[in-house]
């Protein structure tokens, strides 16, 4: 099958054809780093290492730049705030989200530039917009000429003339349009700045990531990826500066996922992150609760273009998932090789893998592909309990372990040694047995729950009760 991507720009999905074939040059928009990132930054991060795995995996060669911004307004009034100095608060910052990057299993970018790394050819970009006359200057200010560019608002689907008079614009007379953005920002007192040809002062937001594309991926790329927030202004400003430069297409696909939303339990009202409803939840504290293979299985159940529900609920019913998932991994516990049992469990194995391919080749399909893979670990689980063993067994087990490591999923069971507790807990597992078969079913579950608060999860099957470990 050919790799199929939904292409903002063209409202299309559209076959996969790269401008160097065998090799895709992926820019994803990262963080602005001023303070803890949190699961909303963790989910687009999840998305495109998924996108990058697959596409490796399929045997392309993928150059990954994710940026940092790290010199901004909001950086600047947070080491305000702080006491701090704007540059080493980001560099802080930037050094957690990478320690929590590599705890939620993504695989580091190809480059990570930040903003202050890149002034000289952030300069050099805004001079040439000048000399073309795409860019003026205003009282040592740099300003895109909007007007310059006749398709502008292609991304988004939307004209100039509805921009100016359906958005609020900053007011400033220095202008020439409302519609004009900052590409150079002059200095204010007490202002990180750096010198320029129109005076001291720092980039604007948009203008940072045209430059580090063109930096270290060149003058066209084949995906451009963020949140579906950055359509508009941000990825719209990137393609006119950009292509009012060079002359030339800027991004052949521009990958968008969707916002995390949470939910109320209580109300079930949508509620957006925010300190003043005090509902934040940052990487730090999701990973303190919940195994890193937990929050990808919730990325991976929604669609990247969709919005992404996050409550308690939702976290809790994917702990249950994983479990599911870990314990088709548990070694088998009888020895059969041949029969309709190991057929069926071969068949559908083979399976897996084309019902797996079919659904990540359309648009990055992660549900569809999930979808799959649990029919393989209820496969599984049943040619366990039909005493399914050797070969045909572990051949099962090995599609399911490759197929989720291509999603980023470790299915790791945390490092615990069952070796002192195995005897007790077997000796609570036959007073269980005992127990239900004297039908005390509340003194059984009773068992079965305290060992579950304990971190140890039952299965009963006609082969007996199996126990495993997971995560408190």
């Amino acid at each position: 099958m050919t790799l199929k991507i939904y292409n903002t720009l063209t409202r299309r999905i559209e076959p996969l054809e790269t401008i160097v074939p065998g090799v895709v040059r992926m820019y994803v928009c990262g963080v602005t780093v001023y303070d803890d990132a949190h699961i909303g930054h963790a989910m687009s991060a999840i998305v495109f290492d998924v996108v990058r795995r697959y596409l490796e995996w399929r045997g392309y060669r993928v150059i990954h730049v994710v940026n940092f911004t790290d010199v901004d307004d909001k950086i600047i009034a947070r080491a305000n705030a702080l006491g701090r100095d704007p540059q080493a608060l980001a560099a802080d910052l930037i050094n957690d989200f990478m320690a929590q990057l590599s705890a939620l299993n993504v695989l580091p970018a190809t480059i990570y530039p930040r903003a202050t790394q890149t002034m000289p050819e952030i300069i050099d970009f805004i001079q040439r917009l000048i000399d073309q006359g795409h860019a003026y200057t205003a009282e040592g200010d740099v300003y895109f000429r909007v007007s310059s560019d006749p398709d502008y608002g292609k991304l988004s689907g939307r004209s100039l003339e509805d921009m100016l008079s359906g958005t609020r614009f900053e007011v400033d007379p220095r202008k020439e349009s409302p519609a004009d953005f900052a590409l150079w920002k002059a200095a204010k007192p007490g202002e990180p700045a750096w010198p320029s040809p129109w005076g001291q002062g720092r980039p604007g937001w948009h203008i940072e990531c045209s430059a580090m594309n063109l930096k270290h991926l060149g003058e066209q790329i084949d995906i451009h990826g963020g949140g579906t927030d950055l359509v508009f202004p941000h990825h719209e400003n990137e393609i006119a500066q950009s292509e009012c430069l060079t002359h030339k297409p800027f991004a052949r696909f521009w990958m968008h996922n969707g916002m995390l939303q949470l939910v109320n339990v209580e109300t079930r009202q949508v509620e957006k992150m925010s300190k003043s409803l005090g509902n934040v939840v940052t990487i730090d504290s999701f990973l303190r609760q919940y195994d890193a293979d937990v929050f990808r299985l919730i990325v991976l159940n929604s669609h990247y273009r969709s919005p992404l529900t996050y409550n308690g609920e939702v976290a809790a019913n994917n702990v249950r998932k994983l479990e599911r998932m870990r314990g088709a991994l548990l070694p088998p516990v009888g020895e059969t090789t041949t029969g309709k049992a190991v057929d069926a469990l071969t068949a559908l194995a083979e399976e897996t893998s084309a019902k797996f391919i079919a659904a990540m080749d359309d648009d990055f399909n992660t549900a569809g592909a999930l979808a799959a893979l649990f029919e393989l670990v209820r496969a599984i689980n049943v040619a366990r309990d039909a005493d399914v063993g050797g070969e045909p067994f572990v051949l099962a087990q090995n599609t399911l372990r490759t197929l989720a490591e291509v999603l980023g999923l470790r299915l790791q069971s945390p490092a615990t040694d069952t070796h002192d507790v195995a005897p007790f807990i077997a000796l609570l597992i036959e007073t269980r047995t005992a127990l239900r078969q004297a039908k005390q079913f509340a003194l059984a579950d009773t068992i079965r729950q305290r060992l579950s608060d304990l971190g140890v999860t039952l299965e009963d099957g006609p082969q007996g009760t199996r126990w495993s470990m997971r995560r408190s």
